[in-house]
């Protein structure tokens, strides 16, 4: 780096910075920066997203709670935004957890199209769950699979894949003393195969045309302008897309792989990347390459999955789900009139049909075909007897979605009651009501004789 390299080294004796990003499925951008009471510095590669001032308590919020924002490191911000997603696209996060670009993705994609998020870890494939359902994202499946199985499964099928690969973390250098800890020139070798491995299978899964965007949170060349060049040589339908360039974007280094034995044509296309720095930026550092796959294919062209849905509902389940949507939800609503139903067990999921996606599937670890809507409950004669909404549903819908729901300020006591899982005094018809935070759906409570008993999960309760 020369002489900038005392620039990057300096960054290393200050605080990390702090950022979130605004839901535009629920709230725009500036209204969010009206309503929050702390201030909030606009970034520059992303409308949505904000400098958080590192005195602000935002993940311990009612907001927070209700999904109002994520809070992401700002220079990661600028993944979603160079993939692009549009409307109508399949899209597939390959490694998605804890789900700050997955979740970003649906709102790009405004809850229209299809998004794929996947996490190859069990244990950390729930935190994304956590975080979609509380985003309001509704025009999404998870899964717990490998990029092989994923790639076996699908095929060419998705519009724009994104790789946001395991990496050495040096980016992480000011916020994590496990990432200075576990580096070495050895953990940065391993990362570059296992990363040159995933893109491999990644690769099988874009349609002809599609895009495929590869990123890290590390520096080195290994990890970044190595792996891209390997894969350029080797798959040589694929070419480095230009990035729309930001004052903040510097461009890639092809000129520190020269360990590689990388053509120039490949070298030549990787100063199309783009380089995010500490030292020049807000953030923490990125490194991004968006990779087009040659060829074109109209809509009727995609692959399919192998299995289409059917409708397994059982009548049954269907009138129980209508007669709690007449009884609760606004006349009109979506989800009342809905052929997009799909029953899991005793759950039930809305499956977009764009999915092709069957709601069980013993080839594919799916722990979300769709968004998952609620519970039938019952007994074994009668299954379907009654049926309880899910906290995703909650958190998918608008407060003029629903008939009945008690709304709250931030401040109020009463937020804080029910976050904590209590029960609240509340006049009103008996049955389900959306509880909201200053309009903004944060969960269910069944009122009964003026006392609103709490289905907050138990699992999000603030202690």
């Amino acid at each position: 780096m020369g002489d900038e390299f005392e620039q990057l080294a300096t960054i290393y004796g200050e605080l990390p910075l702090d950022g979130l990003r605004a839901n535009t499925l629920k709230i725009p951008p500036q209204a969010l920066q009206d309503l929050v009471e702390f201030p909030l510095e606009t970034l520059p590669w992303c409308l949505a997203g904000f400098m958080l001032p590192r005195e602000a308590k935002a993940g311990r919020h009612p907001y927070h709670a209700a999904g109002l924002y994520y809070l992401q490191e700002p220079s990661a911000m600028a993944v979603a935004e160079v993939l692009a997603p549009q409307h109508g696209d399949r899209v597939l996060d390959l490694s998605a957890a804890p789900g700050g670009k997955a979740t970003h993705l649906a709102a790009l994609m405004q809850n229209q199209g299809f998004l794929l998020a996947n996490e190859i870890h069990a244990q950390r494939a729930w935190e994304l769950v956590e975080n979609l359902e509380r985003w309001g994202a509704r025009r999404t499946a998870i899964t717990n699979e490998t990029p092989e199985r994923l790639a076996d499964y699908f095929g060419a099928a998705f519009d724009r894949v994104l790789v946001d690969a395991p990496c050495s973390g040096e980016g992480m250098f000011r916020k994590s003393e496990a990432a200075r800890r576990d580096w070495s020139p050895e953990f940065v070798r391993g990362c570059s195969l296992r990363q040159g491995e995933i893109l491999k299978q990644a690769q099988r899964l874009v349609r002809p045309g599609g895009h495929l965007l590869y990123s890290t949170c590390t520096f080195n060349p290994q990890e970044n302008e190595g792996v891209v060049g390997r894969f350029l040589e080797e798959f040589p339908e694929f070419s480095v897309e230009v990035v729309p360039k930001k004052p903040e974007f510097q461009s890639g280094k092809p000129e520190w792989i020269w360990t590689e034995t990388i053509n120039s044509q490949a070298r030549q296309q990787l100063t199309r990347a783009v380089r995010i720095w500490p030292h020049t930026a807000p953030g923490e550092g990125h490194f991004m390459a968006l990779l087009k796959k040659g060829g074109e294919a109209g809509m009727e062209e995609r692959p399919r999955s192998r299995k289409e849905a059917s409708n397994p509902i059982p009548n049954a389940a269907r009138q129980t789900f209508e007669e709690f949507c007449l009884a609760y939800m606004v006349p009109g609503h979506e989800l009342r009139d809905s052929q997009e139903l799909r029953l899991v067990g005793s759950h039930l999921y809305q499956v977009p049909q764009e999915t092709q996606l069957p709601a069980r599937d013993p080839q594919l670890r799916l722990i979300r075909p769709g968004w998952w809507l609620g519970t039938f409950k019952g007994s074994a004669r009668s299954p379907f007897e009654r049926f309880e909404p899910s906290h995703a549903l909650a958190l998918g819908l608008q407060n003029q979605d629903i008939l009945n729901s008690s709304d709250y300020a931030a401040q109020s006591g009463e937020i804080q009651v029910y976050l904590r899982g209590e029960t609240l005094d509340s006049p009103g018809e008996d049955g389900w009501t959306l509880v909201c935070v200053d309009g903004f759906p944060l969960g269910w409570a069944r009122r009964k004789a003026g006392v609103l008993k709490n289905y907050y999960p138990h699992n999000l309760r603030w202690g």
